[in-house]
């Protein structure tokens, strides 16, 4: 097993933080310590933009070809060390070793494979003018620059995928925070960073907290960007950062409080098990998460049922083949536990689950409520844990109405047999992603992000390469024959 790494990564170099500041990471099963890791601070972060800065005049005129080559080989190094990384993600965020492995890392994986086939492929094109027999135009699209990423603590080695795909395709470089929650798994993908060959200073990693460490990527005067993934209330911060900085671009994938609408018509059994998914998965702790479950008062009561006997086989644990671990930290399950206090407390029924499952380890039980209200505090707000909110409704123009009735609008679903209701559905919903008779598909291809709250620009496929880079335009006259 890989030994866990505590210190920055900074010009290639595992280096302590200036002032020797530490920090511990809580394996959240167990409640110890595993580690204590360097934290950075202002003077850190200074130190590696100027790293990325100075790599950045290279790395941007490697050729495409070389940045693929390199973003393979990490991700072959990451594919024969999968076992190792999902066991040090699943000490360092709770989830069960076979999801981080099967799922996560798995992610990670195909993610960076797939923008290793676009680095060679970032084109722009020949513009026809209205003075074309004399004038050339053609556009070019370079990298943005140095990147401030900040990732969450949810997906850790995921959503560090989600930022170094794109961005090392196009030629930037980055200075990347991981969350203080979960630091250890991105200092050890640093660790193959530098065993694939990577140019010093290209990528960069600083385990830190947001106050003193985002903060200050967020407002440093010598980075061009910053993709951002976590809470909507940070969002509005790092905002404001850029504005009162350099008006760096910025990228947001933020909170949710996602619809699923389960129509009449729908298969009940397929329809308890996406919702299963949709909501339980990573121990609810995903910002897309169903956490709102629209079910025609019809069907409510079977559904509800079949919601509740799919839990009976639920197995709490981190071990290989257990399907939810704790949640993150002490801080998480006391947010969530008081959340189910007050779904109880306004007059939802917890028809199952609602209380701490395990004497040690932030274990709670998979809960459901019914009769939920929309005006209720667990129905409007993001608890990002395992607690099902399930609210009748009578008509389809009625669910609608109440799916969009949020701030956010990251993701949705529809569940019915008949597939162009389903889809008719899904143009009405406010969300960027939609899945039909799904949830949770996360194919490298596919972008995603949100409307409203939930964020600005896309990740993943096609999409993600917008935010990396800058389209020049090149014009100048031609000999005319």
């Amino acid at each position: 097993m890989l030994k866990p790494i505590t210190q920055h990564f900074i010009n290639n170099e595992f280096v302590n933080s200036i002032d020797g500041t530490t920090f511990e990471t809580i394996d959240p099963s167990t409640e110890k310590v595993l580690a204590v890791v360097q934290r950075a601070k202002e003077a850190d972060v200074n130190i590696a933009v100027q790293a990325a800065r100075k790599a950045f005049l290279k790395w941007r005129d490697v050729s495409g070809p070389n940045r693929r080559d390199l973003i393979l080989k990490l991700a072959t190094l990451m594919e024969e060390n999968a076992q190792a990384l999902a066991e040090w993600e699943s000490k360092d965020n709770g989830k069960p070793i076979s999801v981080a492995r099967d799922g996560d890392i798995y992610l990670a994986i195909q993610q960076l494979r797939y923008f290793a086939g676009w680095a060679d492929k970032i084109q722009g094109k020949t513009i026809q003018t209205e003075n074309n027999a004399e004038i050339m135009a053609m556009t070019i699209h370079e990298p943005v620059g140095v990147v401030g990423c900040i990732i969450p603590w949810n997906f850790p080695i995921t959503m560090m995928s989600w930022k170094l795909g794109p961005l090392l395709a196009c030629g930037c470089t980055t200075v990347l925070k991981s969350s203080e929650k979960t630091p250890l798994t991105a200092l050890l993908i640093c660790d193959l960073i530098q065993k694939a060959g990577f140019p010093p200073g290209v990528v960069n990693v600083l385990s830190g907290y947001g106050p003193d460490c985002g903060s200050a990527i967020a407002k440093h005067p010598d980075i061009d960007k910053v993709a951002f993934t976590g809470s909507s209330a940070v969002g509005h911060t790092i905002v404001r950062n850029s504005a009162e900085s350099n008006l760096k671009r910025v990228t947001l994938e933020l909170g949710g409080k996602s619809a699923l609408i389960v129509c009449d018509d729908a298969d009940l059994d397929k329809a308890a098990e996406v919702a299963h998914v949709g909501l339980f998965l990573n121990q609810g702790q995903c910002c897309c998460a169903s956490s709102r479950i629209l079910v025609d008062e019809k069907v409510h009561d079977a559904f509800a049922q079949k919601c509740v006997d799919r839990l009976k086989s639920v197995k709490l644990g981190t071990e290989e083949g257990m399907d939810q671990g704790p949640q993150v930290d002490d801080i998480q399950f006391n947010k969530i536990m008081k959340y189910i206090q007050s779904g109880k407390d306004e007059g939802a029924k917890c028809v199952t689950g609602g209380k701490r499952a395990t004497e040690v380890g932030y274990y709670i039980e998979p809960t459901i409520f019914t009769n939920v209200q929309d005006d209720m505090t667990i129905a409007k707000e993001e608890i990002f844990g395992p607690v099902m909110q399930l609210m009748k409704f009578k008509t389809i123009e009625e669910a609608i109405l109440r799916a969009n009735s949020t701030h956010y609008g990251l993701a949705a679903g529809v569940m019915s047999t008949d597939i162009a209701k389903a889809v008719g559905i899904a143009r009405k919903l406010d969300a960027g992603t939609v899945w039909v008779n799904m949830y949770d598909d996360f194919d490298a291809a596919i972008p995603f992000g949100g409307y409203k709250e939930s964020g600005w620009g896309r990740e993943k496929g096609e999409y993600a390469l917008e935010n990396y880079t800058n389209v020049k335009v090149i014009e100048f006259p031609i000999t005319k024959y």
